[in-house]
């Protein structure tokens, strides 16, 4: 490898671990409580893309793939510890008197898996579109001035993910009633 295309990864690298780490460390807290197992877990992931450099595409957005990759690796911390996790629910509900073991952590962490599998099951760019619109909170507009696309595209192409996202969530109407009850209540 060149030295000049060394130094492009090595900056392609800073760059993406630059922007999107703390937002990271920041997803993961809402599966993991503890803020250092999730940056370990957000560290494990960023090298695994430096271990990948030489054929990790720096040139194409990451966010998706970042973020499922950290979403993906709370779900096996959870799974590995899920006996420590279930004992630590069961000493905090009895020490606040609370009966019941408390599962909003997995229930919320199977819901959002199965909303960034179906994210992740749209065609690249209408997950492009969904994922600036509901995650960067961009307007129509903003989107298709930054894409080079019209605002009618823009519209279409959320009309395309949220139909998609409707159908591969179907099954899920009962959980996702369930998570929204609990976070409103």
């Amino acid at each position: 490898m060149t030295a000049a295309r060394q130094n492009h990864i090595e900056q392609s690298f800073e760059k993406l671990f630059r922007a999107h780490f703390s937002p990271l460390c920041y997803f993961a807290r809402k599966y993991i409580s503890d803020l250092d197992t999730c940056k370990e877990i957000v560290h494990n992931v960023f090298v695994s893309v430096w271990e990948k450099r030489e054929t990790f595409d720096f040139e194409k957005p990451a966010k998706s793939y970042l973020f499922t990759s950290v979403y993906n690796r709370c779900l096996n911390y959870i799974r590995d510890h899920k006996k420590f996790i279930a004992a630590a629910d069961h000493d905090r509900d009895e020490a606040s008197g609370n009966t019941g073991i408390n599962h909003d952590h997995l229930e919320a962490a199977e819901l959002e898996g199965r909303i960034w599998e179906g994210i992740n099951q749209l065609p690249e760019k209408c997950r492009e579109v969904f994922i600036m619109n509901r995650f960067e909170e961009k307007k129509y507009s903003e989107i298709a001035d930054k894409l080079g696309i019209s605002q009618k595209t823009v519209e279409a192409q959320m009309t395309k993910a949220l139909k998609s996202l409707r159908e591969h969530l179907k099954d899920y109407l009962y959980l996702t009633l369930l998570f929204i009850v609990k976070f409103l209540s």
